[in-house]
Parts: C-alpha cells; structure tokens; sequence
C-alpha cells in the first residue's frame, strides 16, 4: 500500500506536468524557448527555496551532485521539447517525448542489466500499442518529430538516473529543488547566448507562466524524485503514458480537436496499462491469503 501511495503522487506529477504543453505551446508564441524555460525554472527555484529553506539548509554535497545531474537531463528534456513545440502540435509532442515508455526498459537492459518483470512488460506493450494508436489518428508527422523524439530519449534517460539517485541521495525534496535552479541556471545561460531576455508582457502570459511555476514545475518537477524514491523506472516508463492520454483530451476540450476512433481506443489502452500491475498485484495477494 506504501508503494501504491508513490505511484499515485507519480501519477499526478506526470499529470501535472502534461498540462505544461498546451501553456508552453501558447506562450511560446511571444517568448523565445529558453527565455520561457529561464523565467519558468529561475522564478520557481527562488519560490520553493524560499517556502523550504530550512530543509534546503540541510542540503549535502551528495544532494547536491544528485540535482545538478538530474537538472542537466531535464534541462536537454525540456529543451529538446520547447524547440519541438515551436514546429508542431502540443499533443504530438507529449506522444513522442512520452516514447520514454518504449526507452526506459531498454535503457534499463543495456546500462543496469535489469529485466522487467512478467506483468511490467505485458503493461509497456499494451501502453506502447495505446501510444502507436495516439500516433496515428495524429495523421501526418510534422517538423518537430525529431526534437520531440530527442526529447523523449532524454527523458527516458532521466527515468533511471533519477531512480537511481534518489534512492543513494539524501533529501529527494532537496534534489528536486536543486534540480530546478539547475535547469533554469542552464536556460539563462542559453538565453543570453542565443536569444533576447525579456519577460512576459500581458496579464494573459504571466498567468499562463504562473501555472507552468506553480503546478508543472513546483509539484510536477520538485515531486518526482520524491515519487520515484520508492517506484521502480519501469514502473515510472508505464506511468508516462498518463501525459500523452491528458494531452490528446486537451487538445479535445481546449483546441477543439477531435480524438477518433483510434485515439479512443489508444486512451483505453494507456489506462489499461496502468491499471494492469494492480489487477496483478490483487491476484498475488489473494494467493497469499489462500496459502
């Protein structure tokens, strides 16, 4: 039950998180990609330093190393995602940047030597077909496939990393935060060498970045190394299907897209996927009790 209650936190950041493309997507179209990343990531690490400061006062070096290792990930993640997002749909983004589900488990196979288990392979085939389904009702591909599939490697990259250093590293909600100063430091820099620094400049914009600070990047971002403290990466792989499924059903009730047939049977999918390991777990359990 422990372990459920992670998964579930898991579950909402990615959530959480997913509603950053549609807001990313509109505000990019006044704000250069790392200018938007820079405001976003610098303004909410000076938030929740200062909401945390006495558990940011016990940071160790070893927090310290895990954030920043962390950050760069997320910092190429992130990037990769804004440029894909200036040349193509919210919702095909999200689909490929959630390819992590594909990529974590071979990650996992070629760095760690670690195999999935039965029940957590049978749920990444069934996600992967959920996501090939979103794919193809999306039609067409469009000009940001390849950042957004680097986005995706980047991110399953950051799966295992993150794994692996919050359960070696001190305070996870230390990690989280200093990960977050880590990529807003590393998008100033790049704003500063690539584009013009400016901020937000109508009532609309700022409250479309306070919700990237507040929602996407204080609980989504800060909370994952808390969440997967105690979640395995391909558990995490899985979960990442959440974000491609809530993007499509904003692109449904915000932009007025129309979902399909397809893109219905690959929502179904997705959530099976993830319903599939508790369904197992349910059945180990009342074998136990038999026995």
């Amino acid at each position: 039950m422990h372990a459920r209650k992670y998964e579930l936190l898991l579950a909402a950041v990615i959530a959480a998180r997913a509603t950053s493309f549609i807001f990313s997507k509109m505000i990019l179209e006044d704000l250069g990609p790392f200018n938007l990343l820079a405001a976003r990531f610098l303004l909410a690490f000076c938030l929740l330093a200062a909401l945390f400061r006495k558990e940011m006062a016990k940071a160790t070096r070893r927090s310290l190393a895990a954030g920043a290792a962390i950050g760069l990930l997320f910092f190429f993640t992130m990037s990769f995602e804004m440029l894909a997002l200036k040349q193509a749909d919210s919702s095909l983004v999200s689909l490929l940047e959630n390819c992590a589900i594909i990529f974590v488990p071979i990650l996992e196979i070629m760095l760690f030597r670690k195999f999935p288990n039965r029940i957590t392979a049978v749920s990444i085939a069934v996600a992967m077909l959920g996501v090939v389904l979103l794919a193809m009702q999306q039609g067409e591909l469009e000009g940001g496939f390849v950042f957004g599939l680097l986005a995706g490697l980047s991110y399953a990259a950051s799966i295992p990393v993150t794994d692996r250093l919050s359960h070696e590293s001190g305070s996870t909600l230390c990690i989280g935060i200093i990960q977050v100063g880590v990529m807003g430091a590393l998008s100033l820099l790049m704003t500063l060498l690539l584009e013009q620094p400016q901020l937000p400049q109508t009532g609309a914009q700022w409250g479309m970045l306070a919700i990237l600070i507040v929602v996407c990047t204080g609980f989504g971002f800060t909370l994952q190394p808390v969440a997967q403290s105690h979640v395995t990466a391909g558990r995490a792989g899985v979960l990442c299907a959440i974000s491609p499924a809530i993007a499509a059903l904003l692109g449904v009730v915000v932009l007025d897209e129309k979902l399909g047939s397809l893109g219905f049977v690959g929502l179904l999918l997705i959530l099976s996927s993830i319903i599939l390991p508790y369904l197992d777990i349910t059945g180990k359990s009342r074998q136990k009790q038999r026995g």
